[in-house]
């Protein structure tokens, strides 16, 4: 199996995404009584604080690669 570089904005919107699955399914089966206005706010602070980290992330790569291929060129 390749290996495949760690991205962690996706990571942290899967996570929200499952999250609020879980409370709307625990809504759903009478199990605990979730108001409406969590989950969405929840899903998508979810999804903006992985766009934010993917993005610093891309940020942070690029940056990384560029330095080395400015030394190599040394």
């Amino acid at each position: 199996m390749q290996r495949h570089e760690f991205q962690p904005g996706r990571l942290i919107a899967g996570m929200a995404l499952l999250v609020a699955g879980v409370l709307y399914l625990l809504d759903s089966s009478g199990e605990a009584d979730v108001p409406w206005f969590l989950v969405i706010p929840l899903a998508v602070g979810g999804l903006s604080l992985a766009a934010l980290i993917g993005m610093v992330t891309y940020a942070v790569r690029r940056d990384h690669r560029d330095r080395i291929s400015e030394s190599s060129d040394r």
